[in-house]
């Protein structure tokens, strides 16, 4: 009791607030937390002291203190302010500084302006008003679709759902917390323009019906008088609610969380806005003055333990904004799926042949790329981080778009298994090779092929593919000519071929990606290995745009992009996309596409028709002599007499005594070894020499000999 009476000679009426204040004073004693002087610690004492001068408004000025004693109005705190200010201003006066008072209190617990403060609750008062609105308007006017269960049952048989337009959301869409954002498209993101309106009007008639026929509303004449069937999309699947997102579920709290987390490192920091996405919830961060960004940028691990989740990438800053932007994954990831990426407008309404889909970035806003402006492509990643689905959708989005005779394909698949699903498809101008010896040959061939187009660019006084095919809609130019196809060249492993033929395979790559833009000719090279080994630097210098998937360690993210960060991608389709021109790379889930759906568009192409294959892709020009033959070495006849005198055989002896790599060294025992000079493998065992001096001598020496013979007798 002479407590509660001794609170209310102090402080009155208002001696609660005055025991909240003591209560929050004892919890930071308790926690041993530094008592600092900020903007909200006097924006409480303004508050308390308006209020306490509040309380004492109706005594009489000459009673104040006496009525203070007894605990009344505002105790002895409001009697003196109260006192001091009604004596100074008057009772009008009062009011009108206790007004400014209160506001400037809100305005510096608050941490920002007035203004802020004003427009933030006229927000919110908005926000909470319109959403009342909604509610009462749903609830009293919309009606329940008879059809939505109809359409349910057909979507679970694998049926084609009806849609209204080619680009409106297959699923309605949730009204996030805060503002959503797109990101900045780069130059070859957004050289994907749309189309006249026939293009979206005959892509819908394509989106009705089964598959067959959708296909009849697209046609194609090929150079033999047939008909094409443009695939429809009904082949592929369409796309499943994963559920409620669990990312906006609770996106107050877990913005709150990541300030607190910064705080205790004193940042503090405010997040402006937030873009949730399929797979990463990006959070907007805009930090105070004075607060150096590499400071931010270094607390990555500790943000990712504060919000209990895995890696964390910090953007630094965000490129067109003044803020830095920290992707934290969701909970649960939405799949992304081809068929949601091709039935948008910007798709469907581009007049490029090579449009392709890569997926969604972290705002959910499809990322579409022109290869013919990119205009070559370098795809890298760890194993199983998603590097053959992007491959496999960058050509099925390609042959979702173009008929066989606009866009012809040369795979090369060393591994065998990735691209083989493709052979026979009418848009192949070789069967998928699979030899990496022969993927050599196939390079040269797209080589020659540049420069025999050149030639033909050069005769018809064009300078590139696409003014050389608008000439045919004027006259042919020869007789028996017709209009030039792109062509894609995609390379699934570039390490296996660089391991048999690194010098030739760069060679031909560094060539075509120099030259064969205007040629219409297009480079996808894949790797699983970033190394500088197999990623040279002339190789990276001519293919400007690149795509990296996770990786292992930030050499190779470095080796990749020229920059760290994908080594915090988290696999599955999470990729960092670096198109040309672009200030910095864009984050993107990936479009998913599964073998069964391969399948399907495979076998429907199969049936529209049959390959045209070049059978000069896989054969040897004869005027190129740089190949060599694959038991034919200058170095030979020295690695066998160096053999013979020793009377061991061993790869280290051939680099030690010729000078040379291992490669060549181990070719020239794999040679002698199939002409029966040298033994096979035994282990540990030093190879055995079978071939004696004089039978060398009979083989190599005689044979300069007998050419001159033949010469003198000529």
């Amino acid at each position: 009791m002479l407590i509660k009476q001794g609170m209310q000679i102090l402080a009155g009426k208002g001696y609660i607030a005055f025991l909240l204040i003591l209560a929050l004073a004892g919890i930071k004693l308790m926690r041993r937390e530094k008592w600092q002087i900020n903007s909200r610690l006097w924006g409480l004492v303004i508050f308390f002291g308006s209020l306490q001068i509040f309380l004492h408004r109706n005594v009489p000025l000459a009673e104040s203190f006496s009525t203070g004693l007894q605990g009344g109005g505002g105790g002895l705190s409001g009697a003196a302010l109260g006192y001091v200010f009604m004596y100074s201003f008057g009772t009008v006066g009062t009011y009108i500084v206790l007004a400014i008072l209160v506001m400037a209190g809100a305005a510096l617990c608050s941490g920002g302006t007035l203004k802020d403060l004003l427009v933030n609750s006229w927000l919110k008062i908005k926000a909470a008003a319109l959403r009342v609105w909604n509610l009462t308007f749903n609830f009293l006017f919309v009606e329940e679709d008879d059809d939505d269960q109809a359409n349910r049952k057909k979507n679970k048989l694998g049926s084609q759902a009806k849609t209204g337009t080619a680009g409106t959301a297959l699923l309605p869409a949730e009204e996030p917390v805060l503002p959503i954002i797109e990101v900045a498209r780069t130059a070859a993101v957004t050289a994907v323009q749309p189309a006249e309106s026939s293009v979206e009007s005959s892509l819908e008639g394509d989106m009705a019906g089964d598959a067959i026929k959708s296909a009849d509303t697209h046609k194609e004449n090929l150079p033999n008088g047939k008909e094409y069937h443009m695939p429809p999309l009904a082949l592929l699947n369409l796309p499943q609610s994963s559920g409620e997102n669990t990312a906006g579920r609770d996106i107050t709290g877990r913005i709150n969380k990541l300030e607190q987390i910064l705080e205790s490192f004193n940042i503090k920091a405010k997040v402006i806005n937030v873009s949730v996405g399929p797979a990463i919830t990006r959070y907007e961060l805009q930090p105070p003055p004075g607060i150096k960004v590499s400071k931010i940028v270094s607390l990555s691990d500790d943000i990712a333990l504060g919000m209990a989740t895995t890696g964390v990438r910090i953007e630094a800053p965000i490129p067109g904004k003044a803020a830095v932007g920290i992707e934290v994954p969701n909970i649960e990831v939405d799949m992304v799926t081809l068929r949601e990426l091709l039935e948008t407008r910007e798709f469907t309404g581009s007049a490029s042949r090579l449009t392709v889909a890569f997926g969604k970035d972290i705002a959910g806003t499809p990322i579409l790329a022109d290869l013919a402006k990119m205009p070559h492509l370098l795809i890298a990643g760890a194993t199983g981080s998603g590097k053959s689905v992007c491959v496999n959708t960058l050509i099925c989005s390609i042959l979702f778009k173009a008929a066989p005779d606009e866009v012809k394909f040369l795979m090369v698949d060393p591994k065998m298994v990735e691209l083989a699903n493709y052979n026979d498809i009418p848009h192949l101008v070789s069967p998928v090779v699979t030899d990496a010896k022969k993927a050599a040959g196939a390079l040269r061939w797209a080589v020659r092929e540049m420069e025999s187009r050149y030639d033909r660019f050069a005769a018809a006084g064009v300078r590139d593919i696409t003014r050389y095919n608008a000439l045919f809609g004027e006259f042919e130019l020869e007789p028996g000519q017709t209009p030039m196809p792109y062509i894609v060249l995609i390379i699934d492993e570039l390490a296996d071929l660089m391991m048999v033929a690194p010098a030739d395979v760069e060679d031909s790559i560094c060539r075509l990606a120099q030259m064969a833009r205007a040629a219409g000719i297009h480079l996808v090279v894949a790797t699983q290995r970033p190394s500088v080994d197999v990623i040279t630097g002339l190789i990276k210098a001519n293919i400007p745009s690149r795509v990296s998937f996770a990786v292992s360690s930030q050499i190779d993210s470095r080796t990749i992009l020229d920059m760290g960060g994908a080594e915090k991608l988290l696999g599955k389709g999470d990729m960092l996309f670096f198109p040309v021109g672009a200030a910095k790379p864009v984050r993107v889930q990936g479009a998913f596409l599964s073998d069964k759906e391969v399948e399907n568009l495979v076998d429907f192409l199969k049936d529209q028709a049959r390959p045209d294959y070049n059978d000069e892709v896989l054969q040897e020009h004869p005027g190129n002599e740089t190949v060599e033959t694959e038991d034919s070495d200058e170095l030979l006849p020295q690695a066998a007499r160096i053999f013979i005198e020793s009377g061991t055989a061993s790869i280290s002896m051939l680099q030690r005594r010729l000078h040379v790599g291992y490669s060549r060294a181990a070719r020239l025992v794999d040679i002698m070894e199939r002409r029966g000079i040298v033994g096979g493998f035994e282990g540990s065992k030093p190879r055995a020499v079978l071939m004696t001096l004089e039978q060398y001598r009979h083989v190599f020496e005689s044979k300069p000999d007998e050419a001159a013979e033949n010469r003198t007798a000529s």
